[in-house]
């Protein structure tokens, strides 16, 4: 039919080239059915066509008493057909310039090639379009509820422009092995880095609690707004996910709910908005947050997957149905969780690993956030020489809390100082609280309150034992979410509230008529409710430790949250809807708070006796686990040492014993250890757990061998585990943040001992002059066999420096340097240095950029060098000419086993020439 049509209007308007227009008249009528069937929206023709006096108020009114929206479109056509041919042209005109109202017809006017007149592009056509309208709205209100940031102190918001930094992100394949750091934000919606599974829709954003997951997605929110991020998206949609557990196991809603209810309502013509976003789900946006926050007794087994977007149904079910594509196929989504929430894989299109700040992004939220450059100069500088806190701060929301503490003081005191020089995690959030405390107080202003923290803590006891209890019934729960009524049952009056350790929380199903409320981060509920279990004096051995217990589940599986098919499967009896991380909090709180120094400040606030009796509860819990967890670790002989290769879930044991400050207990866990090579590659240890690794390391008595490989730490993290470089004979830091800064602390105090036998430092960020440094290393430590550097930037100025240190080195075994930007120069150092070398075995130079002239240089080294045994020269670019050089050099050499020239610039019609040469292998 359309295919008549279209050939019906090519004999009426088709014209010679002096022939007058077609005559838009009768484009109306030939197309009247395909318009009546397709504009959904008469309101937007009506408002413009009264605007340029084409339709009068009657003429309006004649067509809205219309009942049906086809009839309606019919009575326009027919009064603009009977008003000529500039209505006529007007209102197609309209079509084409409202494309969000008209989208169906889009091809229709591109199919007849209209284009305006100038008289008719002089009229205006104002966009009344209610899907229009509703995109201005949605950016509007998500602009303004992105704009500012409301502190820990509730009472002060900062504008997110002003305290957001970059974060270390990095895309990661389904092993979490590194695919490349992330630039921009756009790159996380480029598929052409970092996909790894092109069936699925969501990009899944991990990392620790405070790592910076939320404020991320505030200013995804926030560049959309202000129209700064080009992805084609058109409609954004904001859920944070602990919202779900607020709905009954009975409620059931619509998706058309789910989405205008739970974000922004639009104002006109809802059926339309929701209509478009089903026609074109690829240009909407989903932002899910803290999908470890669901928990709920709701069992998704029990009902059949949701492909309806209008039958109502239980809201999880609706969540599931648009992270799997059912729902909404092809929307963009990105989905955030804390890590050790497991997702399958077929829902995943991109893995994204928040790492925190590395040291230049921490020196520019510090410039951020203090502007007085006097300021910021005092607090780097006590920053630096205190790398327990710079640690820390590689968390962002430590970070924040830390800052917010000096300013604190610097407003009271006049003076950067924390007291007391904070080391732990413990310390901070007691620093925090009791800011928090202090800013209640009415103070003069002539004179500073000089209240000590135990005297204000005593003075609060009523308050922190009730912001405790509740957070400690919540915890028991996994409850993150209070209504009024819990919050009034436990007595925490309008003060408390206001002292900013709750916020309100908006939108909750069910919670319409009252206030809900969170604390600020789940981090703070679980400090509250260790505060809880060591202040309430009736809290006995089995409520101290529990949740110790729920964390010592014996599975290799990291816990999930859903019992939904694409999730891990769940061992029999467990509760689907768990994650761990804010159990491990809550015991890390609990060991600190119980620690020797911090009994002064309990003393008020408790029965020493009762301290004393939880303390010894919590220490003797702590050895028999300690024993109980190492029985279970895998175990394996090495030559001259005895490794033990230790879970992600042993770095929370470390960090609880550090919390505890206690040398017996740090003594007890490295004679427990029974084991010289400890092994902690891929268990997402940060720069903060080194001090924790210290603490234990640094009491073994002999010389140990240390593998931190493929984790997240930095230069700091290297500097605080200056307590254990005199026992370390091997040290593995590959795969981390480690800078030029962190290898001049390890050559400043390898050196000092020169017990070191094995550094491993490939794939960090390591330039020419952090070389020099490995260099100089290698020159002063004649212990020194094994040296990985692969995967930094050393280029040829690093490696001129290793080769005058190797060039009469009496030990060194093993060196790799590949992927390093080596060109000829450097190659050609290295080879005239290894003619003098007589103990390296094995020389990996792969993925450099080395030559024929390199190559030559290297041949001339095999004639004289006979000591060699396995040459690595794989993907450089090396000729059949340099190929034909090393051959030659290998008449005059028996001793050398290999030269591996694979991925060079060699064709296998070349290679031919040197099959007779065993050992050159170029394929």
């Amino acid at each position: 039919m359309e295919g008549q049509l279209c050939a019906n209007l090519e004999i009426s308007v088709e014209k010679p080239p002096e022939a007058s227009p077609p005559s838009f008249i009768a484009l109306l009528k030939v197309y009247r059915e395909l318009l009546v069937s397709r504009i959904r929206n008469t309101q937007c023709l009506i408002d413009n066509l009264i605007k340029n006096d084409y339709f009068s108020t009657e003429d309006a009114e004649i067509v809205i008493q219309f009942p049906t929206q086809a009839d309606k479109v019919r009575k326009i056509l027919d009064l603009v057909q009977s008003k000529g041919e500039e209505v006529s042209e007007y209102f197609i005109h309209v079509l084409q310039k409202v494309t969000d109202a008209y989208y169906e017809l889009q091809p229709w006017l591109d199919e007849i090639g209209y284009k305006p007149s100038e008289n008719i592009c002089s009229k205006p056509v104002v966009n009344t379009d209610p899907v229009s309208r509703y995109c201005q709205k949605l950016r509007y209100e998500l602009g303004r509820d992105s704009k500012f940031v409301m502190s820990y102190a509730q009472r002060e918001e900062m504008l997110l422009e002003e305290i957001y930094s970059d974060n270390i992100m990095e895309l990661v394949s389904f092993t979490n092995e590194s695919l490349g750091k992330v630039c921009q934000l756009e790159a996380l919606f480029d598929d052409a880095v970092g996909l790894i599974n092109e069936d699925g829709e969501t990009i899944y954003v991990f990392g620790d609690a405070g790592i910076g997951k939320s404020i991320l997605l505030q200013k995804i929110q926030s560049l959309w707004a202000r129209k700064e991020l080009e992805i084609g998206a058109k409609f954004f949609f904001r859920f944070r996910c602990r919202m779900f557990s607020c709905f009954k196991e009975d409620e059931a809603i619509c998706l058309k709910d789910l989405l205008f209810k739970y974000n922004c309502y639009p104002d006109q013509d809802p059926a339309e908005v929701f209509h478009h976003i089903l026609q074109f789900p690829h240009t909407v946006l989903f932002t899910f947050d803290g999908f470890d926050e669901i928990y709920s007794n709701f069992d998704l087994s029990s009902v059949p997957e949701m492909c309806s977007p209008n039958e109502p149904i239980h809201p999880l079910v609706l969540l599931v149905s648009l992270l799997r594509g059912k729902l909404l196929k092809g929307s963009k989504k990105i989905l955030t969780a804390r890590t050790g929430t497991e997702i399958q894989r077929n829902i995943i299109r991109k893995k994204v690993l928040l790492r925190g700040f590395s040291s230049n992004n921490l020196k520019e939220y510090t410039a951020t956030f203090f502007k007085d450059e006097g300021q910021r100069t005092l607090v780097l500088n006590q920053l630096e020489a205190n790398p327990n806190l710079c640690s820390l701060c590689s968390v962002p929301l430590f970070c924040w809390i830390i800052f917010k503490c000096y300013e604190h003081f610097h407003s009271v005191f006049d003076s950067h100082e924390l007291p007391d020089c904070s080391v732990t995690l413990t310390d901070v959030f007691l620093l925090m609280i009791e800011v928090h405390l202090n800013r209640s107080l009415k103070t003069s202003l002539l004179k500073n309150n000089t209240r000590s923290q135990a005297e204000m803590f005593k003075s609060r006891k009523e308050t922190l034992l009730a912001l405790g209890k509740m957070a400690y019934k919540g915890m028991e729960n996994s409850f993150f979410i209070f209504e009024q009524e819990e919050v009034s049952s436990v007595n925490i009056s309008e003060a408390d509230l206001q002292l900013g350790f709750l916020r309100t929380v908006k939108g909750y199903s069910g919670c319409d008529n009252q206030c809900t409320y969170e604390f600020l981060h789940l981090t703070l509920q679980s400090f509250f409710t260790a505060l809880f279990l060591v202040m309430e004096e009736k809290v006995g051995a089995k409520e101290l430790l529990q949740f110790f217990n729920e964390c010592s589940s014996t599975e290799t599986a990291q816990p999930t949250c859903l019992r939904i098919p694409w999730l891990k499967k769940q061992l029999a009896g467990k509760d689907p809807f768990r994650n761990k991380e804010h159990f491990h909090f809550t015991n890390l709180f609990l060991c600190g708070l119980l620690s020797r120094s911090k009994q002064k400040l309990f003393r008020h606030l408790v029965l020493p006796a009762v301290t004393k009796r939880k303390r010894k509860t919590l220490i003797t819990y702590l050895g028999e686990s300690m024993k109980s967890h190492l029985k279970g670790v895998t175990r394996s002989r090495l030559p001259n040492y005895n490794q033990v290769q230790v879970q992600p879930n042993f770095v929370w044991m470390l960090r609880c014993l550090y919390e505890t400050q206690s040398e017996k207990v740090g003594k007890l866990a490295a004679k427990r250890m029974h084991a010289n090579y400890i092994k902690l590659t891929y268990c997402n240890a940060y720069s903060a757990d080194c001090s924790a690794i210290s603490f234990v390391v640094h009491h073994f008595q002999k010389r140990l061998a240390l593998d931190l490989d493929n984790n997240n730490i930095n230069d700091y993290g290297v500097k605080q585990l200056l307590p254990c470089f005199s026992k370390l004979a091997v040290i593995r830091l590959s795969v981390n943040q480690v800078t030029d800064h962190g290898v001049k602390i390890l050559y400043e105090e390898l050196s000092k001992y020169q017990i070191v036998t094995f550094l491993g430092l490939y794939n960090n960020q390591i330039t020419d002059v952090g070389a020099k440094y490995v260099a100089k290393l290698i020159e002063e430590c004649s212990s020194l066999e094994y040296v990985k550097m692969w995967g930094n930037q050393v280029g040829d100025e690093g490696a001129k420096a290793f080769a005058e240190a190797l060039r009469n080195h009496p030990t060194l075994t093993n060196v790799s340097l590949a992927f390093n930007g080596i060109t000829t120069e450097g190659g050609k150092s290295i080879a005239e240095a290894m003619q003098h070398n007589n103990s390296v075995k094995i020389f990996w130079l792969t993925k450099n950029e080395l030559d024929d002239e390199a190559a030559m240089s290297f041949a001339e080294m095999l004639k004289v060098n006979k000591k060699l045994v396995h040459l690595w020269l794989i993907q450089n670019q090396i000729t059949a000419k340099g190929v034909k050089y090393l051959s030659e050099a290998l008449k005059e050499n028996t001793a050398i086993k290999e030269v591996c020239l694979n991925g060079n610039l060699i064709s296998q019609e070349e290679a031919k020439a040197f099959e007779n040469e065993e050992r050159i292998i170029c394929f």
